[in-house]
């Protein structure tokens, strides 16, 4: 199976972002419990579930890159956003465990130490790491239109702002010597991550229900439809997403006395336009109707008069 360049771009991006991770989160790791930081071990945990996150990526890079068959006629891109939805029980489940040991260190305190100054030093380097590594994600998922990527950047941003919370408890920590803030801190982080991974969650019920997020696109496919002589009254049009890529359907109506070669060449028309107002585009389904013609159990889809005209 061939792998396409932009299948390929995600493959590089996933695994620049593996490495970068791996190096981060050992060093958070080690040093955390070297300093005797439960923040720090935990900022390395959230840096760690990032490792899974890039190997999903990784393995669903390959995945979409499958042409469609028998089994899957449409393709295999949506499973991007199945993958989105492994990530977020990922994500959900290592903030979950590092609530509960933080929980547990609160109830039943026990006699800490204040944290070595080397966890200091490792989180500002974790916050420029972080920082560099979401902005080159950032990049490459904009310019291959990598909807995965650009979630996986979002999601390493909301990595330094954990960073940087880590970073303040610590501060505090050795102003106030107070080790519990370490452990305060280290609870506030697992929260945020649980947070972060139900928003991934929810997110991605748009797609699976076959919506979109920007009713702009009907306006769209509104407006290139006019735009062919012939073609008029586009209603029940349906949008959905896969991935990156857009499945349109519609009816258009026409004069009820024209040839199936005329008719056919009005739908073909409409299609390109459509392609031309929209992109990304995977699919245009037109189906031609005459003027006037009514069928009230076909009461799915979208028409002008829901979006405005």
């Amino acid at each position: 199976m061939a792998i396409g360049v932009r299948e390929k771009k995600i493959i590089k991006a996933s695994q620049v972002s593996i490495a970068g991770n791996a190096l981060l989160s050992l060093l958070k790791i080690v040093t955390g419990i070297i300093a005797g930081s439960l923040a720090v071990v935990a900022d390395g945990v959230d840096s760690a579930s990032d490792i899974i996150t890039s190997l999903v990526t990784l393995y669903t890079a390959h995945i979409i890159a499958r042409p469609p068959d028998t089994k899957f006629p449409y393709g295999y891109n949506k499973a991007d956003t199945i993958a989105t939805k492994v990530l977020a029980f990922i994500i959900f489940f290592a903030g979950a465990q590092l609530a509960i040991t933080s929980l547990n260190r609160l109830i039943y305190p026990v006699e800490r130490m204040i944290p070595e100054p080397l966890a200091i030093y490792i989180i500002i380097i974790s916050i420029i790491g972080k920082y560099l590594l979401s902005g080159y994600l950032k990049r490459e998922g904009k310019k291959v239109e990598s909807a995965m990527l650009i979630a996986n950047a979002r999601n390493m941003q909301n990595d330094v702002v954990i960073s940087v919370s880590v970073l303040t408890g610590l501060i505090f920590t050795f102003v106030l010597k107070m080790p519990v803030i370490d452990v305060i801190t280290a609870l506030a982080v697992s929260l945020y991550i649980m947070v972060i991974a139900f928003r991934i969650f929810m997110q991605t019920n748009l797609e699976m229900m076959d919506g979109v997020d920007n009713e702009e696109i009907y306006r769209k496919v509104i407006k290139a439809t006019y735009r062919v002589k012939g073609a008029s009254n586009p209603h029940r049009i349906r949008a959905r997403k896969m991935a990156y890529l857009y499945m349109i359907a519609l009816d258009v109506e026409a004069e009820g006395d024209i040839s199936l070669t005329e008719a056919h060449d009005i739908a073909r028309r409409v299609e390109n336009e459509i392609k031309k107002a929209v992109p990304n585009v995977y699919d245009v389904l037109v189906h031609i109707e005459p003027h006037g013609n009514v069928e009230p159990d076909e009461v799915f889809g979208v028409s002008e008069k829901d979006v405005g005209g």
